[in-house]
């Protein structure tokens, strides 16, 4: 698809552009029933958000001029490729005083390299920066509960 959505023409996709909007396995968005669901033929799994659905709100949020929320969806997007338990490792590690900057810088590599989140990966970086500047990373010799405790503190 080279053409951008736009909001005018597009929104929302379920009525305007039915054709874009397909499962995880590439279902139309006409075989996702009750039925279907309730009998096993489509699995939850196979119901949730694909990277393009997100791409696509993406380029609608662009057209009505919401580029902070357009980014939102593109990184989520990127996010739908890593798997739930590493979502919530990476949030608890993006915590202030949770992680070292080698240990951030990681997990960016890991996001970049692995999953090809590389606005996410970016994110990472940025934030470990930020940490940095405000004395906001663990000390490489200190341990995650004397981080826990000193954020509490604080």
């Amino acid at each position: 698809m080279a053409e951008k959505l736009h909001y005018e023409k597009d929104y929302p996709l379920a009525e305007k552009r039915p054709d874009l909007v397909k499962t995880v396995k590439g279902r139309s968005l006409d075989e996702v029933t009750l039925d279907a669901v309730l009998s096993g033929e489509i699995e939850a799994d196979e119901i949730r958000v694909t990277p393009e659905i997100l791409e696509y709100q993406a380029q609608i949020a662009d057209s009505v001029g919401r580029p902070q929320l357009a980014a939102n969806l593109r990184r989520a997007g990127e996010l739908t490729r890593v798997p739930d338990e590493r979502i919530l490792e990476i949030y608890n590690a993006m915590r202030p005083n949770m992680s070292t900057k080698e240990e951030l810088y990681g997990i960016a590599d890991e996001l970049e390299n692995e999953y090809d989140a590389k606005i996410n990966a970016d994110l990472v970086r940025e934030a470990a920066g930020v940490y940095e500047r405000r004395g906001r990373l663990r000390k490489p010799d200190e341990d995650e509960a004397e981080g826990q405790l000193r954020e509490m503190s604080e």
